[in-house]
């Protein structure tokens, strides 16, 4: 069984490579994050796995199957200044299709807060982006309730692939994988498993902050079942055997 090399940009603490890696598809080869408290639960649960650090300072990006990122969302969320992704921080969406355009991974998978949809703040901009260096996406707003969460939780996740496998005949795959599944995990009583695997990082159901006043990190945690129906999907798109 081929499992796909992730380069994770922006780990935070992982929620990502946890919800890809739970397919049994995925494998994790390299994080990015600067965060101290984040890097120390990157080391504690992946110390095989390099974590290459400031993207700013990346050269050379390592060869990937797979760009994984949960970009800064600071600029484009309604708690912020909403300067959108021009803004110092949420700016540093360059550094991830710089990512994508060196390493031409087989698959992008991008996370965000909901309001990257809305006007000046940014979806627009990432969308042009990946078609310039030669890939097409499909986007979704996927809430926690999707993978069956008894809350909401909104996020925006878009999945990009090289124009040569791409367009609109795998983004209809995708997108009626990624229903199927969703309806499929609806149906079936909340996983409470993945707060075993968040209970040292101090997370609760989806791995969002407990006492955040406390642990930062976990403040912005995606919901890891979210992202292992968007591995199964992409996969099962992507004919990967």
């Amino acid at each position: 069984m081929t499992k796909l090399s992730v380069l994770d940009l922006f780990s935070g603490i992982g929620g990502i490579s946890l919800g890809l890696e739970a397919t049994g598809r995925f494998k994790t080869t390299a994080f990015s994050e600067v965060d101290p408290k984040a890097c120390s639960v990157l080391e504690r649960h992946w110390p095989e796995i390099e974590n290459i650090g400031d993207v700013r300072l990346v050269d050379k990006f390592p060869a990937a199957d797979v760009v994984a990122a949960g970009f800064p969302c600071q600029d484009i969320s309604n708690a912020g200044k909403r300067e959108g992704i021009k803004g110092e921080r949420s700016g540093l969406w360059t550094e991830v299709v710089r990512a994508i355009g060196d390493t031409r991974p087989r698959l992008a998978i991008l996370e965000n807060v909901a309001a990257l949809r809305y006007k000046q703040r940014g979806l627009g901009t990432v969308l042009r982006d990946l078609a310039e260096v030669g890939y097409d996406a499909v986007w979704h707003c996927i809430p926690a309730s999707y993978a069956g969460a008894p809350h909401n939780r909104d996020r925006i996740w878009i999945a990009a692939t090289p124009h040569s496998i791409g367009g609109e005949r795998w983004a209809e795959s995708y997108s009626r994988s990624l229903g199927r599944m969703g309806r499929e995990q609806q149906s079936l009583p909340w996983d409470r498993s993945w707060q075993s695997a968040l209970r040292e990082l101090r997370g609760v159901d989806d791995g969002s902050a407990y006492r955040v006043d406390r642990v930062d990190t976990l403040r912005n945690c995606v919901v890891p079942q979210v992202v292992e129906m968007i591995g199964n999907a992409a996969i099962e798109a992507m004919g990967v055997n």
